[in-house]
């Protein structure tokens, strides 16, 4: 009888954690902040209708910055190819946000630069590791994650995008 309940107790554990991790397929709710303070809701950019690579990110964050610099490198050739946005969400907290700014300033990264300082996105998303990249379809699904850098990483995003088009 022991055994009868500690295998129906796992399955439904699994059952439980499979619903869970394809219910986290649509854009969530969330606010974030721009650089100047002002709020924006994370669902703005599951609603823009193109394609939207978010990715989070620290200053304290050495792979986190190669990746940005990877991305900004072929951001311009995405944007004509796939008409993407990219939108990097820093989750340095409000003490180290006074380096945000000018780190973004110096690397000349082209695109949106959010803040999560208060951790919103870590408890909605419930990821573990950064960087964290999540590519969002122009219905605002995600449909691809990836965490950690590696340089190269940046061609597998690539391919992700070039599916997209093609469906």
């Amino acid at each position: 009888m022991k055994i009868f309940s500690k295998l129906s107790c796992t399955l439904a554990l699994l059952i439980c954690l499979s619903a869970v991790t394809f219910a986290q397929t649509q854009l969530p709710s969330a606010e974030v902040k721009t650089l100047d303070g002002a709020t924006i809701n994370l669902q703005d950019f599951a609603q823009n209708g193109k394609p939207t690579i978010i990715s989070l990110w620290a200053t304290w964050c050495a792979p986190c910055k190669k990746e940005l610099d990877a991305i900004a490198e072929v951001y311009e050739d995405w944007q004509a190819d796939y008409d993407v946005e990219v939108v990097a969400i820093s989750i340095d907290t409000r003490r180290q946000l006074a380096k945000v700014k000018p780190m973004v300033e110096t690397k000349g990264w082209p695109f949106q630069i959010l803040s999560d300082a208060n951790n919103t996105l870590t408890n909605v998303l419930n990821y573990q590791t950064i960087p964290q990249t999540y590519l969002v379809d122009e219905n605002g699904e995600i449909v691809y994650s990836h965490n950690g850098y590696l340089p190269g990483d940046e061609y597998e995003l690539e391919d992700q995008l070039k599916a997209l088009k093609e469906d």
